[in-house]
């Protein structure tokens, strides 16, 4: 497969800077439309339970002003499906999500919460949103997806990108691994969470996968060199890959 990459920017963090403030700047949906004229493909936005970052009116805006596909990140509860059946965003990604943690810290058990999941999936279905589940890169959590009916896996990037450079090599063999059973399957394969300029390359190479989610990085990178050639510069990086 040697299609054109797609590149998700998540702008949650320019939201969180500007909650830290409690003022109304940075705007995540302006970082959002300078991303998507910055050759972005798709805007990730995390609407977490407890708002610690994107609020709701966040979301209301960017499904509002967006002229490229909105993906919502939620945890599987019945107040975000009610929330993503209110504004129908082209893609919603189902995530874990505890309070404590700082980010999302590995993928959802698809395979064990099959039954809460599965009226979740349907339901996001039916209102024509394109479902993807947010997993580690195995076998098992793939089954789990296609029993399911979510089209979409996102393998969770974040092992691969914590290890040194010269230990990286088994991890990526197991997301490359995944994403060719996961077409094999009938899934498309999606692929994030700690990627870099640094370390994107090889899991972009990976001809199955279809998209890339980056966030933190680039809106990191962005307070130093600007979030418009930050974006270009990731997308210039995935396109050498392929």
């Amino acid at each position: 497969m040697s299609r054109k990459l797609r590149l998700g920017v998540n702008i949650d963090h320019v939201a969180t800077v500007r909650n830290a403030r409690g003022s109304g700047y940075p705007d995540p949906v302006r970082a959002a439309l300078l991303a998507a004229q910055a050759g972005a493909d798709g805007i990730t936005a995390h609407l977490r339970e407890d708002r610690r970052h994107i609020t709701d009116d966040d979301i209301a805006r960017l499904a509002a002003e967006l002229t490229i596909p909105l993906n919502l990140e939620m945890a599987a509860t019945d107040e975000m499906l009610a929330i993503a059946l209110r504004h129908r965003p082209h893609a919603v990604c189902i995530v874990p999500e505890k309070r404590e943690e700082r980010t999302t810290e590995g993928g959802l058990d698809a395979a064990g919460q099959h039954n809460h999941l599965a009226p979740m999936v349907s339901a996001l279905r039916d209102a024509g949103c394109r479902v993807s589940l947010f997993i580690e890169p195995d076998e098992r959590q793939l089954d789990a997806a296609l029993r399911l009916g979510a089209p979409v896996v996102e393998l969770h990037t974040g092992r691969y990108c914590e290890l040194a450079e010269d230990a990286r090599e088994a991890e990526l063999r197991r997301i490359a691994d995944a994403a060719a059973l996961a077409v094999k399957a009938g899934l498309e394969p999606h692929a994030g969470h700690g990627l870099t300029f640094d370390n994107v390359v090889p899991i972009a190479a990976i001809p199955q996968v279809a998209e890339l989610n980056i966030g933190h990085f680039l809106i990191g990178e962005a307070i130093f060199e600007g979030l418009a050639p930050v974006v270009e510069r990731m997308r210039a990086l995935m396109d050498s890959a392929r």
